[in-house]
């Protein structure tokens, strides 16, 4: 998908440079900013197709920026860090990162996950409107209700959600998931489907409602009426 316009917000030169020089041979237009604060006016100002965004920036740390540019827009943010801890990737998606990837790494991954979550922010024809039992899901606002309830979802959560109300009744193995939502593994020994997991049921279900997401142990997950 050449022609889009990239911002990088990376402080560091050399890595800064080494993704602009792959970035501009795929054919990609690219911007560099070198802290936070820069970062996020360049966003605002002149707004990118896709942000690659450091997490240890000075003037404003990458997660702040990540909150800020998601409680503007949903311009896909892929977050670079050093942090390799399953609980600091999970932090940085709940920040409002789209994609997350541990320095060092490839071009290769880099254009890959990229070209990934491009292909995931094509805009529908028409959105959706998915419904199972009373549970309701507005794909053009991403809106949850249960019955007339709203439910607020974070964008992974809502992802998550959406997988589940298309595959209504059928058993969602972990490898499904981890590929459907997040694009990539989080290692075997991972806990993150069980977190989001718990997140939905919290959301979805009050001391009256029963349960709809259910475990199928040793598989995955199941959408389904009691």
């Amino acid at each position: 998908m050449a022609g889009e316009r990239i911002l990088v917000i990376e402080d560091e030169g050399r890595i800064a440079q080494f993704i602009e020089r792959g970035l501009i041979y795929e054919g990609y237009r690219v911007n560099v900013a070198r802290d936070g604060k820069i970062g996020l006016t360049a966003a605002r100002d002149n707004p990118p197709d896709l942000v690659i965004l450091d997490w240890m920036l000075p003037g404003l740390d990458g997660l702040e920026v990540c909150k800020r540019l998601r409680a503007a827009s949903d311009i896909p943010i892929l977050m670079l860090t050093a942090k390799d801890d399953v609980k600091d990737r999970v932090t940085g998606l709940d920040a409002g990162a789209d994609d997350y990837l541990v320095k060092p790494f490839s071009v290769d991954e880099l254009l890959a996950r990229i070209r990934a979550l491009f292909r995931r922010t094509v805009p529908l024809s028409r959105p959706d409107v998915l419904r199972f039992a009373d549970l309701t899901l507005d794909t053009g606002t991403h809106r949850a209700y249960r019955g007339d309830r709203a439910i607020d979802l974070t964008a992974k959560e809502y992802e998550l959600l959406e997988l589940f109300m298309r595959n209504p009744r059928q058993v969602l193995t972990r490898d499904v998931i981890f590929d459907r939502v997040w694009d990539y593994d989080f290692g075997g020994e991972s806990n993150i489907i069980e977190v989001y997991v718990r997140y939905l049921r919290q959301k979805t279900e009050n001391e009256s409602e029963s349960r709809l997401i259910h475990t199928v142990r040793g598989v995955g997950y199941v959408l389904r009426e009691e």
